[in-house]
């Protein structure tokens, strides 16, 4: 039995790291079946959310330290940053929404898997941070790419050079959590943001966040024209049917309803 389970309701997978005797650390085989469940994920075209989330209360504690010497994972550790990330699926470019439900600690590489997720829910009593920091192992699994770009670089550069704690208050105040919970709830809460989001009209969700994405790498210009690209054409394909939605009377003095709660 492997280290990771998959668990399908619906439209939503849940991704479970499920190696709790080692705090969920990553080692070589556990990185490859990260990375197979997301590509199995991605390829499935009835999946449209998915949820990463730990067992035994703790999302990650990073790479498996016992492990890094180890030479069968010598292509992870490619000097030219090519091929899959030690973490398994760090590299990858999702083109679909992926939930983090973070629980004990997500540090070192589980705060570099838990930023590949567009939403982290995060439970109250729960820690991230670059803890590997102290040990001299460096962020390699977009650790320095993405922090910056989701909390700003001032921010980014505090957590990576002092290698310190950050609790869910403070995540969230700096927008490295975008919800918090109870202890327990994060998966429960997950589940329940990612059925809200998978209601919606999915092509026009994905396209809106493909274009967030995209513009991060685009003057403002290109951007804008490449939004426009873009959107116009799911204005007929899925527009067109929800302004026919509103004009019929839904949604209508303030009241917010996903795709599949109206009625």
């Amino acid at each position: 039995m492997g280290d990771v389970r998959v668990e399908s309701e619906g439209s939503i997978t849940t991704i479970w790291m499920d190696r709790p005797e080692r705090r969920n650390a990553v080692d070589g085989a556990m990185a490859a079946e990260l990375r197979a469940a997301f590509e199995d994920f991605e390829t499935d075209p009835e999946q449209r959310i998915a949820i990463l989330a730990g067992t035994g209360g703790t999302f990650c504690a990073g790479a498996d330290l016992t492990a890094v010497g180890d030479p069968h994972r010598r292509n992870e550790l490619d000097p030219e940053g090519a091929g899959s990330g030690p973490m398994g699926p760090t590299r990858m470019r999702l083109s679909k929404p992926l939930i983090a439900a973070i629980s004990g600690h997500a540090v070192a590489g589980g705060l570099e898997l838990a930023l590949l997720a567009d939403l982290r829910v995060m439970e109250s009593d729960a820690v991230m941070g670059v803890f590997c920091r102290r040990w001299g192992v460096p962020l390699i699994d977009g650790g320095t790419v993405r922090l910056p770009r989701v909390v700003g670089l001032g921010r980014a550069l505090d957590m990576i050079l002092t290698g310190r704690p950050v609790e869910a208050e403070e995540a969230q105040a700096i927008g490295l959590a975008n919800r918090i919970t109870e202890p327990g709830r994060a998966v429960q809460a997950a589940q329940e943001l990612a059925a809200e989001i998978a209601n919606f009209p999915f092509e026009c969700l994905l396209t809106d966040r493909a274009s967030t994405y995209a513009a991060l790498d685009l003057p403002l210009d290109e951007a804008l024209r490449a939004e426009g690209a873009a959107g116009v054409p799911i204005v007929e394909r899925e527009g067109v049917a929800g302004a026919a939605r509103f004009n019929a009377g839904f949604g209508r003095h303030g009241v917010f309803h996903s795709e599949g709660d109206q009625a």
